[in-house]
């Protein structure tokens, strides 16, 4: 009897033991089968969002966007009307436009936007119009009709570029893939120390160059900081400065390269017809003085004054078409003949400023094709104004010698840096 009651008490021990055991090791913690359901759930928690698709900082995720170019004649109402915007809203986009964007001033060719519904009618939800590579307008029309522009950011990086003349200067630059306003602007550096119309075979030049980006694309040129030229085995140095009275040129020695005018009243182009006692002209058919400078141009290319001055005629003549001449100076006046009209403004007494724009090329008057003939007067006589020499502007002052003599050692050694043994068309990039 004794031996039957001590037999189930350990029975009933060994049962509690083997129980607990089980429990245990079901619910362990440390089990695989609940890290496995753990790590299932942070996996889930910790996925990221997939990413929202974003276009002129509008979220488009779900919606149709139609890019297009403003079409000739085309406007505001012939773009939205399609896509089930009333001529009520229309109408009112138009007239809050007011201080924001000029709907009227829509061209053609520039690049426009459409975000509409993906629904049958494609309706719009807002337009986007850019007038320039800068600048955007948005014309919203979602939960309110509202205009207004906004600016991207332009990066400035500087650019270093070499290159070897085998024909000209505007056939090299364009061959290495620059703009030529660039041609343009080096051109002006250096245009009185330099006839870029007679540039031999093997001629180099390096320049240190500023080019404006927005979202990685090139939308134009900076300034020059620095430039280099080889010619006829002569070396020439600019270099780009301040002292107080508006960004110039100088050269190693801190002399000015800018003289009291431009040379050229023309952005750079070619000369078709130069200063000669006798020519034979085109349409008269005679052997006569030719007391001008021809410069060949597509109509409608503007032209400059080169330097300040007062405007002492402004209208057509017979042979000299439409023209203009200003006055610079009790010494020099200059002028520009065969316009095809003559700028807005100018008129007797107007001062004009150098570089302004006075005409457009054309063909008026005695003239076969369009150009511009360029005429130049020194102490009441006409020269020849690709000959005369003109006083230089300032140099560097003494006491801002030392400052700029530092900024021209950084900028020579640079220079010096590059090199022409690279290919020719290699465009090196720095400050990206």
């Amino acid at each position: 009897m004794r031996t039957n009651w001590l037999k189930g008490i350990i029975f009933s021990l060994v049962s509690i033991c083997i129980f607990f055991s089980y429990y245990l090791n079901r619910y362990n913690p440390t089990d695989t089968a609940p890290e496995s359901v753990t790590a299932i759930v942070e996996d889930t928690l910790d996925a990221p969002a997939p990413p929202r698709q974003v276009l002129y900082g509008m979220v488009i995720d779900s919606l149709l966007v139609i890019e297009d170019k403003i079409k000739r004649n085309q406007n505001l109402a012939e773009i939205l009307s399609p896509h089930n915007v009333s001529h009520q809203v229309i109408h009112k986009l138009a007239k809050i436009s007011h201080g924001v964007f000029d709907v009227r001033k829509i061209r053609t060719n520039q690049k426009y936007t459409l975000i509409c519904r993906a629904d049958s009618l494609k309706t719009a939800e807002a337009m986007v119009y850019e007038p320039n590579p800068i600048e955007y307008v948005v014309f919203n029309l979602r939960d309110s009709v509202f205009v207004e522009k906004r600016v991207r950011e332009v990066k400035t990086v500087e650019r270093e570029l070499a290159g070897k003349i085998e024909y000209s200067l505007a056939v090299t630059m364009d061959e290495l893939g620059v703009t030529p306003q660039l041609t343009n602007d080096f051109v002006d550096v250096f245009a009185w120390q330099i006839d870029f119309f007679r540039l031999q075979k093997g001629d180099r030049f390096k320049v240190i160059y500023e080019e404006k980006l927005v979202e990685g694309q090139p939308i134009g040129i900076g300034d020059i900081k620095a430039v280099y030229f080889n010619h006829f085995g002569n070396d020439y140095y600019g270099m780009r400065y301040d002292q107080g009275n508006g960004p110039d040129y100088f050269d190693e020695e801190g002399k000015s390269l800018r003289k009291a005018l431009l040379k050229y009243p023309l952005k750079f182009t070619r000369i078709s017809s130069r200063y000669s006692g006798s020519r034979f002209h085109p349409v008269q058919k005679r052997w006569k003085a030719h007391r001008g400078t021809d410069f060949a141009a597509p109509r409608g290319t503007p032209i400059r004054s080169v330097g300040d001055g007062i405007v002492v005629e402004a209208k057509y003549g017979k042979y000299n078409g439409n023209y203009v001449k200003v006055r610079h100076n009790s010494t020099y006046s200059t002028q520009y003949l065969h316009m095809s009209k003559i700028a807005a403004g100018m008129k007797p007494g107007v001062k004009v400023r150098q570089g302004q724009t006075i005409g457009y090329v054309g063909s008026t008057g005695l003239a076969t094709g369009a150009h511009l003939c360029y005429r130049f007067w020194k102490n009441g006589v006409q020269v020849d104004a690709l000959k005369v020499d003109l006083p230089s502007a300032e140099p560097i002052e003494s006491e801002k010698l030392l400052a700029y003599n530092q900024i021209k050692r950084i900028y020579m050694e640079r220079l010096n840096a590059i090199s022409f043994d690279v290919p020719d068309d290699l465009v090196l990039a720095r400050g990206e």
